[in-house]
């Protein structure tokens, strides 16, 4: 019988990013330090998914500045109280077709019985940029 692989080779990376990540978190980084393995992490994205990345994280900043931003499986992430509550998977993690800003479920979307939680982002607009702004606030409660 054949031996199947569970997980792709890029989701066993960014599971190794986030076994890396934590032990680095347990030193505890400052908030100057954390933002800066953002900012450096989102550098080393191609074109296309370092501009969005970019424009993204301004958005997020300005938008909710309590969030604290950190690497979370190798992709720039907003926290509050030790939590993710959102991140940007760029399109070239796992060689999809459109980069992703996605909530976890800690974020204070609940709307109902079922509500979105990933968008695809394929361009910025400045309307997109008041929508993920109004996002991201209501997000972080």
């Amino acid at each position: 019988m054949a031996k199947t692989q569970t997980f792709s080779s890029e989701e066993r990376a960014a599971m190794k990013e986030r076994v890396k990540e934590t032990k680095t978190s347990r030193g505890k980084v400052s908030p100057e330090e954390a933002e800066a393995e953002v900012v450096a992490k989102i550098a080393e994205f191609d074109d296309a998914d370092r501009e969005l990345a970019e424009k993204v994280h301004a958005v997020i900043r300005k938008a909710a500045p309590e969030l604290t931003p950190r690497l979370w499986y190798g992709m720039p992430a907003y926290a509050k109280g030790g939590k993710t509550i959102c991140f940007f998977q760029p399109s070239g993690k796992f060689k999809a077709r459109y980069s992703t800003l996605g909530f976890n479920d800690g974020a204070a979307l609940d709307d109902g019985a079922m509500w979105p939680v990933a968008f695809a982002v394929t361009k910025m607009t400045a309307a997109l940029e008041k929508q993920i702004a109004a996002l991201v606030k209501q997000a972080a409660g």
